[in-house]
């Protein structure tokens, strides 16, 4: 394709609002169009050059009211029946959605990446940093309607009106009969997204720059990168009003983070925006070190800034290690093959030739001498045994040196295996009861719990980590309360006649916040009592109760619309037919003091859908006296969110209304008139999850 190259001087045309967070409309000042691509933008006399990362692209979505309601039009879906809503405007287009508007793209030779606002109320992009300057591409630049920017808090800006003839330039590109326009859209505060209302508006693209800060950003290598050299080329985006830079790097954090310039991590004080390590005469003039995490700091410096110097934050790159890593099978993993297994790894920094050990013995393996040479990073074992647990190790050779690796382990199908909690869970309750999965043909199991991994793994039945023999059958423990936020070690050993199988080390973390109800523990089994609906009390049977928890039948849970694991709780309301309120309560046994661990907010995650009536979502709670307490969300439309929100409410929002948290009885959830709001009725679903009380943020 011929390459058409086009640059555009365009006018600057201000226009100044009515409110300071939405202060200005400006005409691009050039723009660089290659292949109806656009490649750069020139802004107050600096360039943006798109391959560069210095725009990004929003997120699109494009908007209908029905019936009150602000409604998402969603990607792929058919044309709403309530559209076309706006007045004047034209037919909606069939499956054409604002996503579409998330692109570089002019399409000179036809119109597939064009977004059009016919038929909706209104369009939204919005940016995953706060911003303070849009770019804005529109086919025909003859529309008029209004900004709105969207503030970090998620409310909106006062309205701006704009007119494609006051403020759009023309860049002269033909796109599908019309030109493109172009605007610049500048805040005065930082602000995420951008809302415009107009009849007909023809979006091409809106990107956004981030805010500069006074620090320095945008690290190469990007914070956390794995780099395989031994010498590196810092390089960083400096802060918008540094002079020259301060660098500082080192291989302990603490140490960085501290440095000032007398501190041997100090490098110098430079006007470039890199800094090169690892050669001689540099930092580290005999080569970064295989395995070692580097840390790095760069702090702005303008001796003519009463602010300087503006210290920045800590990154950091890794040189991988010498030794093979990161094995599949994954360390600890359990119930794999028999059969077909592949055995695989990173290899290690400089690798050459991999020698391959593995077996069922650990002593073995782990003196191991004489391995299964490999030239490749997968080793193939062939058939394995079931109910083993197999070690494994690579050692690799770099030409000069051989590298001994890290032993590590899997279980085949039939050996004993974690159950609850999983083998690495994170957010573990408090009080869990361990559960495992017992060896197919073992007669008993040895436990062994602690804080300690490497005390766990060698314990023996006199080490005070051992916790005693199961019986089949009686495949749990209960080690009591413990920590918040803390790694807990375990092992199982399958005992047989003729042997005892050491097992793996598993482990888990303590959740730092307090289970109310995540809805995992509830099953199918009704005649047991674990029915969700048996736990949590609805309105069946009642008069003036419109709400009702579950399915009618199995599965009662939700399983596919969750916030977080496998289940969350649908729940149903139906404010008519003289019933203007449904609610579901939970009368609380294990968790009702609401004062413990210093917390101080009770959180919950809830979806709605757009076909709910509009009913206001309430939480009350209640104490061992019978003193109630409710607070309404603050979305009157909460039910009607097509997205999983998260709602945090102070717990002094409650203990000001006399509840005591010491003792809390009961919780309930629901919509409608309890709320305190009035309402006009009707029926729809929510769904419930993750309720938790969180310590109050520091």
């Amino acid at each position: 394709m011929t390459k058409t190259y086009v640059f555009l001087l365009l006018s600057i045309v201000a226009f100044a609002a009515s409110t300071a967070l939405a202060d200005k409309l400006t005409g691009l000042s050039d723009v660089t169009v290659v292949d109806g691509e656009v490649i750069s933008l020139r802004f107050e006399g600096a360039e943006y050059v798109i391959a560069d990362g210095l725009l990004s692209l929003g997120t699109t979505t494009r908007w209908y009211i029905d019936n009150g309601v602000e409604t998402l039009w969603a990607e792929g879906d058919p044309v709403p029946a309530a559209a076309p809503t706006v007045e004047g405007t034209s037919n909606a287009k069939v499956g054409d959605v604002g996503s579409k508007a998330d692109n570089f793209l002019f399409t000179l030779d036809g119109a597939t990446n064009i977004s059009s606002i016919d038929g909706i109320d209104f369009q939204e992009t919005v940016f995953p940093f706060l911003t303070n300057t849009f770019f804005h591409f529109e086919r025909g630049g003859n529309d008029t309607g209004t900004w709105r920017a969207i503030l970090a808090d998620g409310s909106l800006g006062t309205p701006v009106q704009f007119s494609g003839a006051a403020h759009y330039a023309d860049t002269g590109v033909n796109v599908n009969g019309q030109n493109a326009f172009g605007v610049v859209f500048t805040t005065d505060v930082p602000v995420k997204g951008v809302r415009i209302t107009a009849s007909g508006h023809d979006t091409l693209s809106i990107s956004a720059l981030t805010v500069v800060p006074d620090i320095a950003t945008r690290p190469e290598p990007a914070d956390g990168a794995v780099h395989e050299d031994t010498w590196v080329n810092l390089s960083w985006s400096p802060g918008k009003s540094a002079v020259t830079h301060d660098v500082y790097l080192g291989d302990d954090y603490d140490a960085v983070e501290s440095a000032t310039r007398d501190s041997d991590e100090f490098r110098g004080n430079q006007d470039l925006t890199f800094y090169v390590a690892g050669f001689p005469g540099a930092a580290y003039p005999e080569g970064l070190v295989p395995g070692t995490t580097y840390y790095w700091r760069i702090d702005e410096i303008n001796t003519a800034d009463p602010n300087s110097p503006w210290k920045g934050d800590i990154w950091s790159f890794s040189i991988p290690s010498n030794s093979a890593y990161n094995p599949d099978p994954a360390d600890g993993a359990e119930f794999v093959g028999p059969d077909n297994v592949t055995l695989s790894w990173t290899p290690g920094f400089g690798a050459k030739v991999h020698t391959v050990f593995i077996g069922d013995d650990y002593d073995e393996v782990l003196n191991a001498t004489v391995g299964m040479p490999a030239g490749s990073s997968t080793y193939r074992p062939g058939p394995l045994e079931r109910e083993k647990i197999y070690y494994w190790r690579v050692d690799e050779f770099d030409g000069f040196s051989t590298y001994t690796g890290d032993l590590w382990a899997f279980t085949t199908p039939g050996a004993a295996g974690s159950l609850h909690p999983a083998n690495g869970a994170v957010g573990v309750e408090h009080s869990p009861i361990l559960t495992w999965i017992p060896a197919e043909n073992a007669t008993s199991h040895q436990v062994y719990f602690g804080m300690d991994k490497e005390a766990v793994k060698n314990a023996t039945a006199a080490s005070p980590e051992y916790k005693g023999s199961k019986a089949l059958g009686s495949e749990n423990y209960d080690p009591g309360k413990l920590d918040w936020d803390t790694i807990y070690y375990w092992r199982v050993d399958a005992v047989y006649s003729a042997e005892t199988v050491k097992g793996l080390v598993w482990s888990f973390t303590t959740a730092d916040f307090l289970v109310v109800d995540n809805f995992e523990s509830y099953t199918d089994d009704d005649a047991a009592n674990q029915a969700i609906w048996q736990t949590w009390i609805d309105g069946y049977g009642t008069t003036d109760n419109g709400a009702q928890v579950g399915y009618l039948l199995p599965p009662y849970a939700e399983q596919t619309n969750v916030h977080s694991g496998i289940q969350s709780m649908p729940l149903f309301y139906a404010n008519e037919n003289g019933v203007s309120n449904s609610e579901a309560s939970l009368a609380l046994t294990a968790q009702r003091d609401w004062t413990a661990e210093d917390i101080g907010v009770l959180s919950l995650w809830f979806l709605g859908n757009s076909d709910n009536a509009i009913e206001p979502l309430y939480v009350a709670i209640s104490d061992a006296a019978g003193t109630s307490a409710i607070v309404a969300n603050d979305n009157p439309n909460a039910a009607g969110r097509t997205l999983w929100t998260q709602w945090e409410i102070p717990l002094q929002t409650f203990s000001d209304q006399g509840i005591n948290l010491a003792n809390v009885a009961t919780m309930a959830i629901g919509l409608g008139h309890k709320a305190g709001v009035t309402t006009s009725g009707g029926s729809g679903t929510i769904f419930i999850d993750d309720i938790a009380l969180y310590q109050l943020a520091q």
